[in-house]
């Protein structure tokens, strides 16, 4: 095996570790969030919301990190395409996410 070979499976290995890392931060982030949540709710917490909107937004932006990384290793025009709608469609989640995030700010303001 060549040196270039060596160094391609070493790539590989580690952006499937840098995968998997980002993927359970953000569903590690997502359960805590989710908990947190639901404590401060029992509380009667009004902010839960913001708190439990801000906390997927983060979830989702680790889970987006995974996947843009994720495009690096792919080796099929049809894996590539599946993976830029799931990116599309995370990327589109977040970016609502952070409109109604915004929104609510403004609302407890005022």
């Amino acid at each position: 095996m060549s040196l270039f070979h060596q160094l391609e499976a070493i790539f590989q290995v580690a952006i499937q570790y840098g995968i998997l890392m980002l993927e359970c931060t953000g569903a590690c982030v997502l359960l805590t969030t989710s908990v947190r949540s639901i404590l401060r709710y029992i509380k009667k917490d009004f902010h839960v919301q913001l708190f439990l909107a801000q906390g997927i937004a983060l979830s989702l932006e680790f889970k987006l990190g995974g996947e843009v990384l994720r495009t690096v290793i792919v080796r099929q025009q049809s894996e590539l395409f599946i993976l830029g709608a799931v990116i599309l469609l995370r990327g589109a989640l977040t970016f609502l996410i952070h409109w109604e995030i915004k929104n609510e700010e403004e609302r407890i303001k005022a």
